[in-house]
Order: C-alpha cells, then sequence, then structure tokens
C-alpha cells in the first residue's frame, strides 16, 4: 500500500507539473498570436503605402512586405510543438544578460549554494523552436541555437554549471503531454519561488538517491554521473562502443552525446546524425531528447525496419528463417539472384530487326554468349545494361557486313553512327532490350528469390535444401520482415537504384505580390518540410548512433554501414541481451562496418531501473545465458519479490485466465502500464487473453519487449522463451528486466515449477 501511494503522489506532481507547463505554453502562444496579427497588420500597412504610387513609397513597400512576409512565414511554420525543454538555473557571478534576455554567466556565483546544500533557483529559460519575448521584452522562450540554450544540451551532472534542473517537454499543437527530468544537481535542495523543485521522472530517483543519509547511496549516483558523463564528452574522432545491461541508461547517454557533439561542433556534423534502433519505439523517447535537432534535418531517427526507403516491416520471421536471412552468407545468394533474375521465364530467346534493308538475328546461343560477356564486369546490374545495348549493336553491326563496306576511317564511322541510330530506335530493337535486360527493382528480385527451384540454383553450395524452403516460403508472403529489409538494402547496391528527380516546391502566394517574385522565387520551407526532404536525399551521415546493437545481424550491419562509411559513431548495447545467435559472424561484419577508426570502450555498471528483488532473479538467468558476466548493480529495493504461479499448460483456457487475473491484479497495484511477455508464437493468443483490459496492459512477443519497460510484468513459461531460439536464454533475461516495480512469473509443463510454481530455471 506504501508503494501505491508513493505512486499516486508522483503522479499527483506530474499532473501539476504538466499544468505548470500548459499555463506557461498558454501564455507563448497568446503571444504569438499577438505577433502574428502584427505582421499581418504590416502587411496591410505595406499596401496602403503603395498607393501614394511615388518610386520611392514602391521601393519601401516592397521591403517592408519583403520583411512582415519572411516573418510571418517562420511564425506560420514554427507554429505547432513549439516548445519542448527548460532548464533552472543558479544565481550567475554577474548580472550580465545577452540580447535575447536572458544572464550570460556560465558558471554559478560563490553564495549560488548554501553550506546545508540548499539553494534558490535564480532563473528559468524555456526552449523553443524560436525566441518569444512578452511585450516588455522579457524573454518567453528561448530560440534553441541561441547560447543562452546551449546549457540545455551541453549540462551533465558532472560539468553542471549553473543547471540544477534539466527538463524535456513533450507537446501536441498546443496542449502540454508530458514532462520529463534530469537532474543535474541531485545533493542540492533546489527551491523555486520558495517552493521545492519538483522532479519527474528518472530525475527523481536520483534525486532521492543523492540526498540519502548513507555514504553507499551518494557514492552510487557519483558513479553513475561520472560513467555516463565520460560517454557523453568522449572525444568524436572515432568509434565509441558503449556497454552496458538493463537500466544503466545506454540509450539515453548515446543521444546526449549526439546533442554534445553537435553543439559542440555544428559545422562539422550539419551532414547529419542518424539514430537506428532494433524497433520503432526508440522514435518517441529520440523525439523528446533531441526535439529540435531532427526538425533542423539534423537528426534522423529509423528503426531497421524502416532504414530502406520506401519499405516498411510488419512481419516476424521464424528464428530459424531469421538465421539464413541474417547470415552473411546470404551476400553470395543476393548477388547471384541479382543477376540471374535477368533469366526469367518471359526472356526472348531472339532478337530480330530490320537494318540496311537486310532482316538481322541473333539466336539464343548468340545471346548467351553476350549476357555472359556483360555480366563479365563488376557493376551493378542495372548499370551493365548500356554495356548490354552496346554488345548487341556490335553483333547485329558485324552480321549485317556493313563493316567492311568503307575503308576510310571517318566513312566507316558515319556508316556505325547511321546503323546504331537506325536500329536503337525500332520499336522491334526497344522492346527486346527491355525484355531481355529489364531494370530490375529490389522487391522484383526477392519475389523471384522466392521460387524455390531457381532459388536452390542460386544458393547452390551456399544453403542446404531446408534452408532454401524455409527462406523461400518466407518470401513468398506479402509483408517484409525487418530481415527483409536488410536484403532489399543489399539488392539496391547490387543493382544499382536510378537517381530520383527532385521535387519541387511549391509556391507560397505571398509571392505572387507585386515586385516580390525576384526577391522570394519560392516559399521558405518550414523546419519539418526540410528535414523530411534532406532525410529523403541523404544517403549518408556525418554521426551515427546504433542502439541494442547487440540483435543486429551481419546483414544489418552491411546496411547500417553504407550510411556511415565517412561517419564518426556511437554504438551501444549488451552482449547478455543478444538475440542473434552466432555473435562472432555478427562481429565481423560490425568490424568491417567501422573500418579502421581507433575504438574507445566505455562500460555502465549501475542499473536504476529494476529493483533489487527482480535483477537479483535475473542474474540466475544471466548465469545461465553468458556465464562469468557480471550483471549492472540495482541502487534500489522495494522489498516486493517476485510472484509465482504455475498452469497445467502454457497456453490455453487455463493458462489464459490465470495470465488474465495476474494482469488485472497488478492493474490494480500500479498505476502505470503491465506488460506481458510470452514466446513469439503465442502473442495473438495472449492478445486474445487481455481483451477487454484497456490500454494500460499489453501483451508483446519475447523479441518485441527490447528496450521497453513496465510498471509491472508478466513473464509466460521461462522455458517456453528460452527454447524457442538458440539464443532463447538472453531473450529471457531481456523479458524478466522489463519491469520497474513488480514482476510475476506464470510456469507451465515445460518450466517444471516447484510447489511454490518457481520453475527450474529460476531456481537457486
Amino acid at each position: 500500500m506504501a508503494a501505491q501511494e508513493a505512486d499516486r503522489l508522483v503522479d499527483t506532481v506530474r499532473d501539476r507539473e504538466i499544468g505548470v507547463e500548459q499555463q506557461h505554453l498558454d501564455r507563448v502562444y497568446r503571444r504569438l498570436d499577438e505577433t502574428i496579427h502584427e505582421a499581418e497588420f504590416l502587411m496591410r500597412d505595406a499596401a496602403r503605402i503603395g498607393q501614394v504610387g511615388t518610386p520611392g513609397a514602391l521601393a519601401e513597400r516592397d521591403a517592408q512586405v519583403f520583411r512582415a512576409g519572411v516573418h510571418l512565414n517562420r511564425l506560420t511554420n514554427e507554429y505547432e510543438d513549439f516548445l519542448f525543454g527548460r532548464i533552472d538555473l543558479l544565481d550567475g557571478k554577474d548580472g550580465k544578460k545577452g540580447p535575447d534576455g536572458a544572464y550570460t554567466s556560465i558558471e554559478p556565483a560563490d553564495d549560488a549554494i548554501r553550506p546545508d546544500a540548499t539553494a534558490d533557483i535564480g532563473e528559468t529559460l524555456h526552449i523553443g523552436r524560436m525566441g518569444v519575448l512578452d511585450a516588455e521584452y522579457t524573454p518567453l522562450v528561448i530560440d534553441w541555437r541561441a547560447p543562452a540554450a546551449a546549457p540545455f544540451y551541453r549540462a551533465t551532472p558532472v560539468d553542471p554549471g549553473r543547471v540544477v534542473r534539466r527538463r524535456v517537454i513533450r507537446s501536441k499543437g498546443r496542449r502540454v503531454l508530458g514532462v520529463e527530468d534530469d537532474l543535474m544537481r541531485p545533493e542540492l535542495t533546489a527551491s523555486l519561488d520558495g517552493t521545492e523543485l519538483a522532479v519527474i521522472g528518472d530525475g527523481a530517483l536520483m534525486a532521492a538517491l543523492g540526498r540519502a543519509r548513507g555514504h553507499t547511496m551518494r557514492d552510487i549516483v557519483s558513479s553513475i554521473q561520472a560513467e555516463q558523463d565520460l560517454v557523453i564528452r568522449a572525444p568524436a574522432a572515432s568509434v565509441t562502443l558503449v556497454e552496458g545491461g538493463p537500466g544503466t541508461g545506454k540509450t539515453a547517454v548515446a543521444l546526449h552525446r549526439a546533442a554534445y557533439l553537435l553543439y559542440q561542433d555544428r559545422r562539422r556534423y550539419a551532414g547529419g546524425i542518424l539514430v537506428v534502433s532494433p524497433t520503432p519505439l526508440l522514435v518517441a523517447y529520440t523525439e523528446g531528447v533531441l526535439p529540435s535537432l531532427g526538425e533542423e534535418g539534423q537528426v534522423a531517427i529509423r528503426a531497421l525496419g524502416n532504414l530502406v526507403d520506401g519499405a516498411e516491416a510488419t512481419g516476424y520471421d521464424e528464428p530459424a528463417t531469421a538465421r539464413v536471412k541474417g547470415s552473411a552468407r546470404m551476400l553470395k545468394v543476393l548477388r547471384k539472384a541479382a543477376r540471374g533474375a535477368l533469366e526469367g521465364g518471359d526472356a526472348p530467346q531472339r532478337l530480330r530487326v530490320v537494318a540496311f534493308g537486310r532482316r538481322l538475328e541473333l539466336e539464343a546461343e548468340e545471346l548467351t554468349r553476350i549476357r555472359s560477356a556483360v555480366l563479365g564486369g563488376t557493376a551493378p546490374v542495372n548499370l551493365m545494361r548500356p554495356r548490354a545495348r552496346r554488345l548487341l549493336l556490335d553483333a547485329l553491326y558485324a552480321k549485317s557486313g556493313a563493316g567492311s563496306r568503307h575503308t576510310d576511317p571517318e566513312l566507316a564511322a558515319e556508316l556505325r553512327s547511321s546503323f546504331d541510330e537506325d536500329v536503337s530506335t525500332e520499336d522491334a530493337f526497344t522492346d527486346f532490350l527491355d525484355a531481355w535486360w529489364p531494370e530490375l527493382t529490389p522487391r522484383q528480385v526477392l519475389t523471384a528469390m522466392a521460387d524455390e527451384r531457381r532459388l536452390g540454383r542460386w544458393a547452390r553450395r551456399v544453403l542446404n535444401p531446408g534452408e532454401v524452403r524455409r527462406l523461400a516460403r518466407s518470401l513468398r508472403r506479402p509483408e517484409l520482415s525487418v530481415h527483409d529489409v536488410a536484403l532489399l538494402d543489399e539488392l539496391n547496391t547490387l543493382l544499382g537504384a536510378p537517381a530520383r528527380p527532385r521535387r519541387r516546391r511549391e509556391l507560397d502566394p505571398l509571392d505572387q505580390l507585386t515586385g516580390l517574385e525576384e526577391l522570394m522565387p519560392v516559399r521558405e520551407e518550414s523546419q519539418r518540410e526540410r528535414a523530411e526532404r534532406l532525410a529523403a536525399e541523404r544517403t549518408e551521415y556525418a554521426h551515427v548512433i546504433v542502439d541494442e546493437a547487440q540483435d543486429l545481424t551481419p546483414m544489418q550491419w552491411r546496411m547500417v554501414g553504407r550510411r556511415g562509411r565517412t561517419a564518426t559513431w556511437t554504438v551501444v548495447g549488451d552482449p547478455a541481451q543478444s538475440s542473434w545467435p552466432l555473435p562472432e559472424e555478427a562481429a565481423e561484419a560490425r568490424e568491417e562496418a567501422l573500418g579502421t577508426r581507433p575504438r574507445r570502450r566505455f562500460e555502465l555498471t549501475v542499473n536504476y531501473r529494476n529493483p533489487a528483488e527482480i535483477a537479483e532473479l535475473a542474474a540466475k538467468v544471466l548465469a545461465l545465458a553468458m556465464p562469468g558476466m557480471t550483471a549492472p548493480r540495482a541502487v534500489r529495493s522495494t522489498g516486493v519479490t517476485p510472484r509465482f504461479t504455475a498452469v497445467a499448460a502454457a497456453g490455453g483456457r487455463e493458462a489464459g485466465a490465470a495470465v488474465r487475473a495476474e494482469a488485472v491484479r497488478l492493474l490494480e497495484l500500479v498505476d502505470g502500464t503491465v506488460g506481458v511477455v510470452v514466446a513469439m508464437g503465442r502473442r495473438a493468443e495472449a492478445a486474445r487473453w487481455l481483451e477487454g483490459l484497456g490500454d494500460r496492459v499489453v501483451a508483446l512477443g519475447s523479441l518485441e519487449a527490447k528496450g521497453l519497460e513496465y510498471d509491472a510484468t508478466v513473464v509466460v513459461s521461462p522455458a517456453e522463451i528460452a527454447d524457442e531460439s538458440p539464443a532463447g536464454l538472453r531473450v529471457l533475461y531481456v523479458a524478466l528486466t522489463r519491469a520497474t516495480q513488480q514482476l510475476t512469473v506464470v510456469s507451465g509443463p515445460r518450466d517444471e515449477p516447484d510447489a511454490g510454481g518457481v520453475p527450474d530455471l529460476l531456481r537457486d
């Protein structure tokens, strides 16, 4: 009950703080409305000036309309999702203010922190997409590019400067959806307008730990701050490799590092930062940590299943099929398939044209020799088409006998040019070339690979018959899996995709005003439009962040590596959580993708997600999955031990009733979310068990749990999860480390539970 009361108190504080930010956002939008009206008045006033008719008045009108139009256009473009951050700062060493109305001091005043570790907040700054001043020129919002906003990105717990609290504000339109705080000085008790500063999210835990009386807890807080700050500030001209177990903050550290690098060296990283995650679920968090950067087109956030333009993974492969698709062996298969797909059953076997009054023919054997000669090169298949065209014309010209008509080189060249022009414009020739050497797409080649007979030829001595059968069967499905997307990207390289034409931007009605066509030929892009355009055009990045890197297959590493050939890298992961069964093969592909850049390795050792009671249970599985590996230290204890229950079968009516009852019980104990984790094959069944319980409870497969956390978790049949793949024990370790408060394990017969319901895998 005490835990419930504490959770309700946290939610009350959260709602209050959201209300505080909502009041400020309302004030900002009222001021924005006033500013828009002022800009519209200037536009009308400019039209009135133009009625004077003198050349000077016309010039003044054009200039005023131009300035007002640009300002109005920017206000309109930046209007939505305007505010995203806040920093609360101590008093500075001096009282100087910059042009944006904020104090310029970086370090706090000598007396800002009192001897009893208390302090008053001297200044609060809200960060947004552009600066907003009130009628008295007091800053309501600081432009994220302004010097005063730099501490929002640069402050760390080891070097906080004046920053006490950094807050990420999530909003949609004019509504604040949530807030999340990072505490830069957890040892302080800070007050704002006489009230102790509230802290929401992980920052609240850090505050409680930092103010704990025991020296051990303070040491843990210091270690969290120090090891994370080392990663954030690591030199950029290399590869930064970060390992850490569940709950150690790997993702948050990597994203703050991206912000730090961009603001330390904006010019270098203007080439873009790519954030890659195994699932789309990182995107929402990333947009909260780096809200402004993505809107500038400088950060592209992609799940592995969405990394290829126009492809979206919605399906899942069985473990055995995933092992085939992800293996480096697939590269040999794809190379043969990219070339072999040209030889479809519809490919013509004879070419007939008329030239110089004669009918010329190339038979199947001659065409085969020409195709082999073309494919002897190393260029992408689609880029070999001009060479195929030229060799076909060479063969036809030789058959025409025209080459012996002239001994004069100029006349001979003129005759050959005339021949090529006549033949290559004939419908018979162009139709033949389109059918005999079509411009292939990656999707077409994957479709061809779904033919088991053809795939068997291309995969001979690479895949065994069972692997060929599984691969062909999976490629016949209409939806793509995350592993299919990596195959598409490889085929795109092997085939050579044609460049896309650049889209033209639309004209704005503002451009039509007299005298402005030359000044404003096209409408100014909004930040969101610019981000979308740059993301579509960019294929390589200046910095690449790979989250949950332990799960990438060799083929996926090749896909990500193409996007960072000249990049610096931040790679975060945990070998103990890897779902890929062949880590040595993946490590080899990773090293190839990262190239010869020097590596710097860091380890995060403190788990502040799971209570010690849950962490200790998960450690038993870690000892089986990765003998000798040390689990991260849990920093808190709740006194609530994991709960165990057993059912006669892992599936069916009895199991469904037991899991549903447990989910209902947990929904009453926690105010947040409940995750029910099952083996991948039971996802649909588990969803039926939980129908009607609302959106606070969710059923998910074991591979879908990566990177997520819930207030409470129900793990169904650990043995079934452990047995579903060669990496099953590591997947089970992930499932057991998702809960922040309570964990229940439901065992079936395969788990061999004891009298207390504890499965064999989790017994001492």
